[in-house]
């Protein structure tokens, strides 16, 4: 009999402190990065491509301060994500001026965090990015300034628990293929410089956020390692486990491969390849590739959706995998 209470507390204290079975129970690690609250519907014809599953999935999206005037838009995002059984990223965003991102201000941030928290929201965690890939110049006001950006996260993530809503935070993923330029920092580079200013600076958020993207070119095989690979989170963690002791969860929330001559007939068992052997990592809690809607503009190579709103190769290729994960339950 004790033999069985042990085995029976045994069982319980696992479940409690692995969290990823739990995630894994509750859904699909597989989501999509979109634009705008309107490409909700068209995102959840993507995840869910059969009606014999009843997966959640996550969904990245920008709020930008130009949506602090769209809350009915907003609710009725949030609305469908809840029936649907979609989770929702939100990044937070500034506004673009003389081509780059402004950097934001106490009261941006008060502001955004502040119209999160008038919304009714499908599920009690609310993940949210604090900005983004500020080792680029353009994404922070023109400048490389890891010091004010970790003024940024710690403000960030210090009035947003004051909310008590269940505030989940991410920091600004890095673009891990960038160089030392006079418009961009190494990621670690930059990562460093803000733990040197403040050492606490990662006790601030709650997971990780990658962007692990297959470079060089946004073409590589799935099977490349390395930071600059989709598998540049296992880099990433490994630094934060060096620096601070603490195993991290991520969330990736861009990814993908660029559609081109390269790429074009490798795409399916790139995706195939990831979500089996590199995004089955129980250290990733979602991944939402980039993008569904980003055509026409600068992220074409990118979309799943053309414009003429039919399904691109990206789309099809994707929604496979999405598909045989599902059946393999």
């Amino acid at each position: 009999m004790k033999k069985a209470w042990a085995i029976a507390l045994s069982t319980i204290f696992l479940f409690l402190v692995l969290p990823t079975k739990v995630f894994a129970s509750q859904g699909s690690i597989l989501g999509i990065h979109i634009l705008n609250p309107s490409e909700a519907f068209e995102a959840q014809k993507l995840l869910s491509p059969s009606s014999s599953t009843d997966d959640s999935h996550y969904i990245t999206i920008p709020l930008t301060l130009n949506d602090l005037h769209k809350q009915d838009e907003w609710q009725k995002f949030l609305d469908f994500a809840k029936e649907k059984k979609l989770i929702p990223i939100v990044r937070l965003a500034t506004r673009v001026e003389n081509g780059v991102w402004i950097q934001p201000t106490k009261k941006n941030i008060v502001d955004e965090v502040t119209f999160l928290s008038s919304l009714n929201w499908p599920v009690d965690a609310h993940y949210v990015i604090v900005f983004n890939e500020v080792n680029h110049a353009g994404e922070w006001g023109g400048q490389i300034d890891p010091v004010s950006y970790t003024d940024t996260l710690k403000f960030a993530s210090d009035w947003a628990k004051s909310e008590e809503k269940n505030y989940q935070i991410l920091p600004a993923a890095m673009d891990l293929a960038t160089p030392n330029t006079s418009s961009s920092r190494e990621a670690f580079t930059y990562l460093e410089q803000m733990r040197q200013y403040n050492p606490n600076i990662f006790s601030y958020i709650d997971f990780w956020n990658s962007h692990s993207y297959p470079n060089p070119g946004f073409s590589a095989a799935a099977t490349d390692t390395g930071k600059k690979s989709i598998s540049g989170f296992v880099t990433e963690l490994s630094y934060l486990k060096d620096k601070t002791g603490k195993e991290y969860r991520t969330f990736i929330t861009e990814t993908g491969w660029i559609d081109n001559a390269a790429t074009d007939s490798s795409l399916n068992s790139y995706y195939q390849y990831a979500a089996d052997h590199v995004w089955s990592d129980p250290r990733v809690v979602a991944v939402t590739p980039f993008v569904l809607q980003g055509d026409p503009g600068p992220f074409s190579g990118f979309t799943f959706i053309n414009r003429s709103g039919q399904p691109t190769h990206q789309y099809a290729a994707y929604q496979n995998v999405i598909r045989s994960l599902a059946e393999r339950k």
